[in-house]
């Protein structure tokens, strides 16, 4: 069995040493630190990060089309989190039985962001994202929790940033369209907005349960819109956020869609797992069956 390796920021050789060592392993991988150039040169990925090291070769990965294995190494491990893959210990376990031929491997949907800027010419190229993109108050914290020590982030940070940031940030008017590929396009949110997560997996931020009905492997993504509150309601609002209640509450929208489009008067940054991506208008949409990820038993 062959091997490439991704080591994220923070990583090492000596991350490797465990899965080396492994008497189920030894002598059966070739490993190549990087990434490899044909599917044909390898039989499966290791990544050894977070979600930013993950979103950052998620293109290539798709068009590789090999199993990958997530070890959580990283400062957001929220997409290892939702594989059920909470320490290295657990993907050491996934990769004993996939080297031992239990076909402990799952396919997964991807979420897919395309700018739709009049101005960036030609077809847009596609941006996957494997746990939550958003736009509004969780991309401005996003964007300063980036700016934080790594250890710092992964140690709370997404919430130190996010209490400051709930008594700065301004609602904005916002439209979201979705589709079912027949009927066109049709309004389904059109209100001033605070914060809009379209949801691959349930949690982001470290944990924190934005989407509590998202699914991988649904063909859909959940959409969570909050309005615009007040900063005191929306600074109550997001304890419960962490513990995914807060779907019913008065200014909270939540449904589902497999493509949709944003709207927003002015330009607004799009983050996805944690890192930048692009500017609105655009579309975002499921990529079903994206990509084939080890897994525990």
């Amino acid at each position: 069995m062959r091997a490439a390796v991704i080591l994220g920021m923070g990583c090492s050789a000596k991350d490797l040493v465990p899965f080396q060592a492994d008497a189920g392993a030894r002598e059966i991988i070739d490993w190549r630190i990087g990434m490899p150039a044909a599917s044909d040169q390898v039989d499966v990925i290791l990544l050894f990060g977070g979600d930013g090291t993950i979103h950052r070769h998620l293109g290539q990965l798709v068009k590789l089309g090999l199993p990958v294995l997530v070890v959580p190494a990283g400062s957001g491990n929220d997409f290892a989190r939702a594989l059920g893959l909470r320490r290295v210990g657990d993907s050491m376990a996934a990769w004993r039985g996939f080297c031992a031929g239990h076909g402990n491997l799952r396919t997964i949907d991807l979420g897919v962001i395309l700018p739709l800027d009049a101005d960036a010419g030609g077809a847009p190229a596609p941006h996957y994202f494997c746990s939550v993109a958003g736009l509004g108050l969780d991309a401005e914290v996003a964007r300063r929790a980036n700016e934080l020590p790594r250890w710092l982030r992964g140690h709370g940070g997404y919430a130190l940033t996010l209490v400051p940031t709930v008594f700065r940030f301004a609602a904005f008017p916002m439209k979201i369209l979705t589709s079912d590929g027949s009927a066109g396009w049709i309004t389904r949110s059109d209100q001033p907005t605070i914060l809009a997560a379209f949801a691959n997996t349930s949690t982001y931020g470290g944990g924190m349960k934005i989407a509590p009905r998202a699914r991988m492997d649904d063909g859909q993504l959940a959409v969570c819109v909050i309005g615009g509150i007040d900063p005191f309601k929306l600074a109550c609002l997001f304890p419960t956020v962490y513990f995914g209640r807060h779907l019913g509450l008065r200014g909270v929208e939540y449904f589902q869609s497999a493509r949709l489009r944003v709207e927003t008067e002015a330009p607004l940054e799009v983050y996805a797992d944690g890192e930048y991506v692009c500017r609105t208008p655009v579309e975002v949409a499921v990529r079903s069956n994206g990509l084939r990820v080890v897994v525990c038993g």
